[in-house]
């Protein structure tokens, strides 16, 4: 950014996530109110959810019939009392209806399956275009302060990060809880004592399950931070500029060794956060192991106290107790994929609770059109939001009316907030005192989007997508015919460049433009304005970084473009300008002079100066034998 804020909080090596960091020093988020957030992303799902919560509570249900079933297989069919043999009809009988309830068991639960993996999936989706609509609404100041590749990493590596958590949380929670309540139950009735052996030692494994989330969590912060410094350094290096800078300088190994370096952290990170927890599931393990053996020995201490205890009742108890501990270790499992998700959610709710500097007041209203094309600063101050309390004001009391139709040119050395003048028009950054005001009316007081309607910015930085002529030119119009093309492309002079392309208006352009010259880049962006036809156009240094010849011809659009409508020119170059109708000289960020060419030549002021500085560099000395 020129005009004042240039290079501000634009370091390479930090970040400058201001948002990022101030989730890292907040307190995660509990359990609780965690749950309760999450649970809210489902609500427009709520009808799909309840009836995967159904046939949750079914299947769970279900899975502990067949153990009950089996204790009958045993003590009625197999080994019936007083028969000399198995009793086949009563097992044939049994073994159905268990086959039955695992068939129904594994139809039910492809069903829940497919709603749960829907749903889920849904809740992921919406949560990531919520986020990206979220950031669209943002001022331009976070996006100069935040990396772009952070912002990525937030919508692709954090959301995608709970993906497991939202497809699984829920129907995970309700079926194994149902399980677990249904199994304790089962084992209460076949036998009271063993359940007190079996479940003795949970609460022990809860308290360690805590203690592993805690640690897997702050891994999992480290790895996420990680992930978004990896992708930043992507987005820099990856790019046409970034490859095209490093090659200028060099500089390829360096940028190797800058994203290895990362990614070696990356991968300490994520062996990490695989192996934490590792020894608490293996003792877990041991555990589940272990108590099948342990209630064998009850039972014989049981039998030998004269408590009564059939073969069908150890079977059927120790293949419940597999339903009661599994489950639980899947709701252990779960608790920890939240403590561990703690992070990850909260730099996504983080980022969605930032609240947006610039936003329409409820009572905005659309742009008149009785003086539409009038600007008018009223004693403007300006500072940047980021900048220390200390530093001088950008803009200090500005002020200056343009009419409707008028050419108005703001020129002055580099820094002095020429640029930022045009940033306050369009409501990119907003006044610090005094009022900016669009066909009479304060810009804070109109809808953005009708003030952005009838502006158009044509700037030095052009930016094309990779995509073709008539697609970058749609992006001011997307129902524009390919007569309006023609028209818009013509009126900036690019219209025969195009058409001697072999693809004509179908050519890609390549990233950024790439493919493009300079010249023809900015032809193109000056199509894609006239094409929107803006009440008001803004040109900020649109051919400074130009060569004369392309210069000339963009020169030449762009005073095709201004014709009929207000024009505001920022312009480094005064060559371009001495046309204007009025010309205001900015310097350290107050209006110093203002005027025409002829009459502030004539003052013999700060512009006289700067044009003739600007004159005598352009002057080719005579070369001497």
């Amino acid at each position: 950014m020129r005009g004042g804020g240039s290079g501000r909080g634009s370091g390479r090596v930090s970040n400058g996530d201001v948002a990022a960091q101030r989730a890292a020093n907040a307190q995660a988020p509990t359990i609780p109110h965690l749950l309760r957030r999450i649970g809210g992303l489902f609500v427009p799902y709520r009808t799909q959810l309840i009836v995967t919560i159904a046939l949750v509570l079914v299947s769970a249900s279900l899975s502990v019939i067949p153990p009950l079933l089996t204790r009958q297989a045993f003590d009625r069919g197999l080994f019936p009392p007083d028969s000399a043999g198995p009793n086949v009809p009563v097992l044939l009988q049994l073994v159905g209806t268990m086959v039955l309830l695992w068939l129904a068991s594994a139809g039910i639960g492809v069903g829940q399956t497919y709603l749960t993996a829907r749903v889920g999936n849904s809740v992921m989706g919406a949560l990531r275009i919520r986020l990206f609509s979220h950031l669209q609404a943002m001022e331009l100041g976070f996006f100069t302060r935040t990396k772009t590749g952070v912002i990525q990493s937030r919508l692709q590596n954090d959301v995608g990060g709970v993906a497991g958590v939202l497809s699984n949380t829920i129907s995970s929670v309700v079926g194994n809880t149902v399980t677990v309540i249904a199994a304790f139950v089962a084992m209460l009735v076949l036998s009271w004592q063993m359940t007190i052996v079996a479940v003795i030692l949970l609460p022990v494994l809860v308290i360690a399950q805590r203690r592993v989330g805690q640690v897997r969590a702050r891994i999992a912060t480290k790895t996420q931070e990680s992930l978004s410094e990896m992708t930043a350094i992507t987005q820099e290096t990856l790019s046409v500029s970034g490859i095209l800078l490093a090659k200028s300088f060099n500089q390829q190994g360096a940028e190797v060794g800058r994203y290895s370096d990362e990614n070696d952290n990356q991968v300490r990170l994520q062996v990490q956060q695989q192996m934490s927890g590792q020894w608490f599931f293996a003792i877990v393990s041991v555990f589940l192991s272990i108590i099948p053996a342990v209630i064998y020995l009850v039972a014989a201490w049981l039998i030998y106290h004269d408590v009564t205890v059939t073969a069908g009742t150890i079977v059927a108890f120790t293949t419940v107790q597999a339903r009661l501990l599994f489950p639980l270790m899947g709701l252990l499992r779960i608790a920890l994929d939240l403590q561990t998700s703690q992070a990850l959610f909260a730099r996504i709710f983080e980022y969605l609770d930032l609240v947006p500097r610039i936003a329409d007041a409820p009572d905005a209203r659309p742009v008149t059109t009785s003086r539409l094309g009038r600007v008018q600063f009223d004693d403007v101050v300006f500072r940047y939001p980021d900048a220390p309390l200390d530093s001088p004001a950008t803009l200090k009391g500005v002020s200056f009316d343009i009419e409707p139709g008028q050419y108005a040119a703001f020129v002055g050395p580099s820094g002095a907030g020429k640029t930022t003048v045009s940033y306050l028009v369009p409501r990119l950054h907003d006044v610090t005192g005094g009022g900016v005001l669009f066909a009479g009316d304060d810009v804070r007081e109109l809808r953005q989007e009708s003030l952005i309607g009838a502006i158009g910015i044509v700037s030095q930085e052009t930016y094309l997508f990779h995509a073709t002529i008539a697609e970058n030119l749609r992006y001011a119009k997307p129902g524009a015919s390919d007569d309006e093309l023609v028209v818009a492309a013509k009126a900036a002079n690019i219209h025969d460049t195009i058409v001697s392309f072999p693809d004509a208006y179908d050519t890609v352009v390549g990233e950024r433009g790439y493919r493009l010259s300079g010249g023809e880049k900015q032809r193109v962006a000056i199509a894609r304005v006239l094409l929107k036809d803006p009440a008001v156009l803004i040109l900020d240094e649109a051919t400074s970084a130009l060569d004369t010849v392309s210069e000339r011809i963009v020169q030449r659009a762009l005073d095709e473009a201004s014709r009929g409508r207000t024009t505001i020119a920022i312009a480094h170059r005064l060559s371009t300008v001495v046309a204007a109708d009025v010309i205001f000289v900015v310097e350290a960020g107050r209006i110093v002079e203002r005027g025409t060419h002829s009459e502030l030549l004539r003052n013999d002021g700060v512009y006289a100066r700067l044009f003739a500085e600007q004159l005598a560099a352009s002057a080719v000395p005579e070369l001497s034998d």
